[in-house]
């Protein structure tokens, strides 16, 4: 497999910064100037990428609407660049909420903000909005379905997992895959989405891993992200969160069931779109001929969606 004898020409240069938020350094990438007017478009990214995923929607944003607000976009802690000031062996959903609402804070003080998230940025977008519902003026959750319904004799079982992933995780078994070059990380990148052009993957390959002091590539991301979560997902509490949200919604899927391709029957659209009926003013839409990585295989139709939608 051969790259593009040159990788993906960012159109709109972004600068990077990193804030204090709690105990971490949280690496945040920037295009555009705060606005007096126009509301900050907030960008979270999903479980093992980063903030720079979203270039390419930048990009195609119309410069009308580029210019009328300022794009933010963190790596979330253990991804990236926003790494843990000291050893870590697991991380809890809840620190991503509390983690938002300070970087709120840093970036927007008391101003509502237009939220966007992509899989497990969109399940944060959907439970902070439900949280603090005056922060938000609009969200758009790409393909941030939430998991399938548990039940509390699954507990000791899961907790057992955990402690187990656990002591998998000191002894390295965790541990992810390295690379020997940049290209290498490329075509791991274009293996799990074939639609992704060899420009693109040669660009975000050096945004998602870095070279090691012994040559070898590795993902920005911590491995202990891959040990399961030890509390189970409660569909009722999530329901809960999805009904308090008073900011106008919407839901982008792609044509590629991605939930039905993971779950295999344990949870499905319907169900998705079953939950989505907890929020008073939400509406859904298809992006077609996408993947899961839709921000990356269409990001002219995601940019114009979110444009019209947060430009209402």
């Amino acid at each position: 497999m051969s790259l593009a004898p040159e990788p993906y020409q960012p159109a709109r240069l972004a600068r990077t910064e990193t804030v204090p938020i709690r105990t971490l350094d949280y690496h945040v990438r920037l295009w555009g100037e705060r606005q007096a007017g126009g509301p900050p478009l907030v960008l979270l990214h999903g479980w093992m990428d980063v903030g720079a995923s979203w270039q390419f929607v930048a990009d195609a944003f119309t410069q009308a609407f580029f210019e009328g607000r300022q794009i933010i976009a963190p790596d979330w802690r253990g991804f990236g660049h926003t790494r843990p000031a000291g050893p870590c062996d697991h991380y809890v959903f809840a620190d991503y909420l509390a983690d938002l609402d300070q970087l709120l804070d840093h970036y927007a003080g008391g101003q509502p903000v237009d939220l966007v998230g992509h899989s497990m940025g969109g399940n944060v977008a959907m439970l902070y909005s439900g949280v603090r519902p005056a922060r938000i003026r609009r969200l758009v959750n790409l393909e941030g379905f939430g998991l399938p319904a548990s039940a509390p004799a699954q507990a000791p079982r899961r907790y057992a997992q955990w402690m187990d992933e656990i002591r998998q995780y000191e002894r390295g078994e965790l541990d992810l895959k390295t690379y020997p070059d940049a290209q290498g990380v490329a075509e791991r990148l274009m293996k799990t989405n074939p639609r992704l052009s060899t420009g693109k993957a040669a660009w975000l390959a050096r945004e998602w891993a870095e070279e090691g002091t012994d040559g070898r590539w590795r993902i920005l991301g911590d491995a202990a992200h891959k040990i399961v979560n030890p509390q189970l997902y409660r569909v009722d509490e999530a329901n809960a969160l999805y009904a308090a949200i008073s900011a106008p919604v919407l839901s982008v899927e792609s044509d590629n069931d991605s939930l039905g391709q993971w779950w295999k029957g344990k949870y499905s659209l319907a169900e998705y779109h079953q939950r989505l009926t907890q929020v008073r003013d939400v509406r859904t839409t298809v992006v077609q001929d996408a993947g899961h990585m839709l921000h990356h295989d269409q990001p002219q139709v995601v940019a114009r969606l979110i444009e019209e939608f947060a430009g209402a």
